[in-house]
């Protein structure tokens, strides 16, 4: 015996899917937005493993304030620069970087910060939040980069493990130049990355307002460096 054709959606279906298709999206690009980049060279398993655990800090700090969408992008090894969907979920966003081995090879501060900029133009980034500890490239070039993201309204929080000269002479300039700020923490400070993560979170979420409601040692270095 012969099935029965299936019914046809009809026009006024497909357009009200398309519509809620639509409205799904405007929510989602609403969202406030964070590009949180890690340095993940080999030198960098620890902070990795210890980044993957305070993570959420970022999420839980948005939550009086506003929905984050946050895309995790790192480099490693071989010209390797890798960039995740826009997450909404801190238990995703830890499932993606616990996936993640570190491997040798020089920074690529450069193409991650052109990366911002290309996401940025494409939807408005609240903020690039990045971790690291060395710096292999022309200083003038990631300042330049960095001024471009200022130009753009993008502020940069670098936070970088370790005392290296070279490394914090240029972060200081690249988050000045960009809007943003600076800090350092180490592997014997891990209560001062969580709330440097917190407190850039509610930069995101809310701007300079959410974060001069914020309590802990994170929020007051951001404020001290950021433009009135």
């Amino acid at each position: 015996m012969a099935k029965t054709p299936s019914r046809r959606s009809s026009s006024r279906d497909v357009a009200r899917f398309l519509e809620k298709s639509r409205a799904i999206a405007q929510f989602v690009d609403r969202q406030p937005r964070l590009l949180f980049a890690i340095d993940a060279t080999a030198s960098r398993q620890p902070t990795w493993d210890r980044a993957c655990h305070l993570q959420q800090e970022m999420f839980l700090a948005t939550a009086q304030v506003a929905p984050l969408s946050v895309q995790l992008c790192f480099y490693r090894g071989f010209n390797e620069l890798r960039a995740s969907p826009w997450l909404r979920d801190s238990e995703e966003l830890a499932r993606r970087m616990g996936g993640v081995r570190c491997e040798g090879g020089h920074t690529q501060i450069r193409r991650l910060l052109r990366h911002a900029l290309k996401e940025h133009a494409a939807t408005p980034v609240r903020a690039v939040a990045f971790i690291g500890d060395a710096m292999e490239e022309a200083p003038d070039t990631l300042c330049d980069l960095a001024g471009q993201c200022g130009l753009r309204g993008l502020p940069l929080f670098l936070f970088q493990e370790g005392g290296d000269a070279v490394t914090q002479r240029t972060f200081k300039t690249m988050a000045k130049v960009s809007g943003g700020a600076w800090a350092r923490f180490d592997s014997h400070s891990p209560d001062t990355l969580a709330s440097l993560l917190g407190a850039v979170a509610a930069y995101a979420a809310g701007g300079r307002q959410a974060l001069s409601i914020q309590a802990g040692k994170g929020a007051k270095l951001l404020l001290q460096q950021l433009p009135d």
